[in-house]
């Protein structure tokens, strides 16, 4: 197993304080309503697709008024986190730069374009990544997201590294196991793997390796 793929959100950073701000300025701004967002809130929120963050964020407004607005709140957001970092766990940035040593790592996310390309910037990793794709890419579900990154990089086989049950759910679509972070956002029934720290990654890949 030499390819990884990891989610963003609860499992290599969490940017949801700076990413609620943006947010709730845009919110104001376009809509006039207070939505009163925090980092909590959010964190029950990422992992979903971007419409049904939408749908649950904003349930008042009617689709083409809330396409407007969300669209605010991503191009706020990129704009804050142009000039603010979200909060890398602790040991990310060795751990992946360990990994790129013997791996080939990847990202799918259900971000918008240009979140990955951020986060990867602050990690100093883009050069280390082999190739990411989005739910902004492709408007599709994050397993068949995974799909088409594998069928583009001629990938066979690879184990993907995120922390909710939308990840395991999208990891049975892709047919490929999941490595929980249990540190994340997020609850998985019955995941294949278990991590509580991203330094536990490398000695569990060495492991499943072994097998």
């Amino acid at each position: 197993m030499k390819n990884i793929i990891f989610d963003i959100d609860g499992t290599l950073w969490d940017s949801t304080d700076v990413v609620a701000e943006s947010w709730n300025e845009a919110i104001w701004e376009k809509a006039g309503i207070k939505a009163n967002l925090d980092g909590d809130k959010l964190k029950k929120l990422f992992g979903k697709t971007m419409d049904e963050i939408g749908r649950l964020m904003l349930p008042d407004l009617d689709d083409e008024k809330r396409a407007e607005v969300c669209q605010a709140c991503y191009d706020y957001e990129d704009a804050y986190l142009e000039k603010n970092s979200g909060v890398f766990y602790d040991g990310v940035i060795d751990t992946l730069n360990e990994l790129a040593k013997d791996y080939n790592l990847y990202v799918v996310s259900n971000c918008q374009v240009g979140y990955i390309e951020t986060t990867l910037r602050y990690a100093n990793m883009t050069d280390k990544v082999k190739d990411h794709l989005c739910y902004g890419d492709t408007g599709l579900h994050k397993g068949e997201t995974i799909k088409l990154l594998m069928k583009k990089n001629n990938i066979d086989e690879a184990i993907y590294v995120g922390d909710t049950q939308g990840d395991f759910e999208a990891c049975e679509m892709a047919n490929i196991p999941m490595i929980f972070a249990s540190y994340g956002f997020g609850k998985v029934e019955n995941p294949a793997y278990i991590i509580n720290d991203i330094k536990e990654l490398p000695a569990l890949m060495a492991k499943i390796n072994t097998k």
